[in-house]
């Protein structure tokens, strides 16, 4: 397990833990009692710090490198039953966005996302989870699949942003982008968009028009990540973490803001202290989305749709 900064009270208290356990193994010495104090305060010193984060620190844990990403949680959704498929037919394959069928408690879903790699050489080869338009425009051409054969989306969003290269933008990266948020607003199939991880500016939105959008607690949403808006204003990324505060880009900024439909409990510590309860969680909400949305006519479905993100953004003067 890797530790960030404020986790660092929990990492020596696991290493007392562990050499006290280590002591009570080897000798003849009865350390239950210490053993038991030990992990009362470890307990107490853990939910002190996750029930208290700011948002710098939601940020850092929604990078955390053992936290779940996408092709981790499709594994576990599908169990077994996740069929892949490539290409735009246009260009070719992009590695940082991944899709395909499989089903999820026995629903039949086109499941697509960003994935960022597990170590440098797949980070590398999934460039960081930066897709580029051929990878927007994979995304659209399985969608419009999944709406020909009446299929629901699921889309699991974490990313920190389109990829911004010169290539990108000569194959019309903002085209592919605004491209897939129109044809997604008016896709004739339910769509669930949840955010994992990173949900950072146009290269969220690029899959993220949903009729149920959810975000796991410990991630962001938000235009811009806090280093990128504090080069901006500050000529300095020292100011992440006020950034950070500013930008109101927690999920339960987004909640209260009403630009997101619910938040999906994490365990204690994140969503890599329990995978197996997270993507228990994951599936019970993309169930719980469906059933509400299954017996809507195309008609409801869409125009509720567009009423949904037409009421974003309002205000009173």
């Amino acid at each position: 397990m890797e530790y960030l900064d404020f986790e660092l009270p929990i990492k020596e208290l696991e290493d007392q833990l562990d050499k006290c356990q280590i002591i009570g193994q080897e000798s003849d010495v009865d350390v239950s009692n210490t053993c038991k104090q030990i992990e009362k305060k470890l307990e107490e010193t853990k939910k002190k710090i996750y029930k208290n984060l700011t948002a710098w620190q939601r940020v850092q844990l929604s990078r955390h490198p053992n936290r779940p990403y996408t092709l981790e949680y499709i594994t576990n959704l599908t169990n077994g039953t996740f069929l892949e498929l490539f290409g735009d037919r246009g260009f070719k394959d992009d590695k940082a966005m991944v899709g395909g069928l499989g089903q999820i408690n026995g629903q039949s879903f086109m499941i697509i996302g960003q994935q960022k790699g597990i170590n440098t050489k797949m980070r590398q080869y999934r460039n960081f989870g930066m897709a580029n338009p051929e990878g927007y425009r994979k995304a659209l051409r399985l969608m419009k699949m999944a709406e020909k054969f009446n299929i629901p989306v699921l889309t699991l969003i974490d990313t920190p942003g389109a990829y911004p290269g010169l290539e990108a933008e000569e194959r019309g990266q903002g085209e592919a982008i605004a491209r897939n948020i129109f044809e997604m607003a008016r896709l004739k199939t339910p769509i669930i968009s949840i955010i994992i991880g990173e949900g950072a500016s146009g290269g969220a939105l690029g899959i993220g028009v949903g009729d149920r959008v959810y975000m796991l607690e410990n991630t962001w949403y938000s235009v811009i990540s806090p280093e990128s808006c504090s080069s901006i204003l500050w000529r300095s990324w020292e100011y992440k973490e006020q950034a950070a505060e500013a930008l109101k880009l927690t999920s339960f900024d987004m909640k209260k803001q009403k630009l997101i439909d619910d938040i999906i409990p994490e365990p204690l510590g994140g969503a890599h202290y329990d995978k197996e309860t997270t993507f228990k969680s994951v599936a019970e909400y993309v169930t719980k989305a469906f059933n509400e949305l299954k017996d809507l006519s195309t008609k409801d479905l869409v125009a509720k749709r567009m009423d949904k993100y037409s009421k974003m953004g309002e205000f009173k003067e």
